[in-house]
């Protein structure tokens, strides 16, 4: 009777069977207020040797949008909220002309779904396989849906309390891979962040 006693405490006690799941990992990316930081984005496309690429500033609020502020190699700032995508004109939020930037949009979609912790948003779309723990873990995205069967042939995302890493590998063979450091939660918003979310 006590070897059965004892399987079943040092099984419950076994960090190993007790995974870190998929609701787990979205609590963890909603837990903060806010996340500031700033990215690095390198675009790799076959017909290119160099990777193309673009940094700048990103402010997130979990379930109200995304400031996305490109400043190289030029300055572009972007809103991401449910009601769509806006480009900041100097004075105003106008519609972001989504047929010139429609690639960067549908990745900003994309991983507004994904910073924000929304992992249910995501299954809609993909097979989502997690591995590791609350503190190092990797998500990976095996597209389901006939549209993004045709984008991308897989998505990795990898981070701790937020997301650090996302790779874009696409159908056609072109990948995007976006850093994200200097990474800061809670911290007080702006001025011009607090009026774009």
């Amino acid at each position: 009777m006590k070897k059965p006693i004892f399987a079943v405490a040092l099984t419950a006690f076994s960090p190993l069977l007790w995974a870190f799941s998929t609701a787990e990992l979205s609590q963890t990316l909603q837990k903060p207020d806010n996340v500031q930081g700033a990215f690095t984005q390198q675009r790799y496309l076959k017909s290119l040797s160099k990777p193309m690429t673009t940094n700048g500033q990103f402010v997130l609020v979990p379930k109200r949008g995304l400031l996305w502020h490109m400043q190289k190699p030029f300055d572009n700032r972007l809103r991401v909220r449910s009601d769509g995508i806006m480009q900041w004109n100097g004075k105003n939020w106008v519609a972001a002309n989504t047929s010139k930037m429609s690639g960067q949009t549908q990745q900003i979609k994309l991983f507004l779904d994904l910073l924000g912790g929304n992992t249910q948003g995501l299954e809609k779309q993909f097979n989502l396989q997690l591995s590791g723990t609350q503190q190092k873990w990797t998500l990976r995205l095996d597209p389901k849906t006939a549209l993004m069967k045709q984008i991308f042939t897989r998505i990795d995302i990898s981070g701790d309390d937020v997301v650090r890493r996302i790779e874009l590998n696409e159908k056609q063979g072109d990948r995007t891979v976006m850093q994200f450091n200097r990474i800061q939660t809670g911290k007080e918003l702006d001025a011009f962040a607090k009026q774009a979310l």
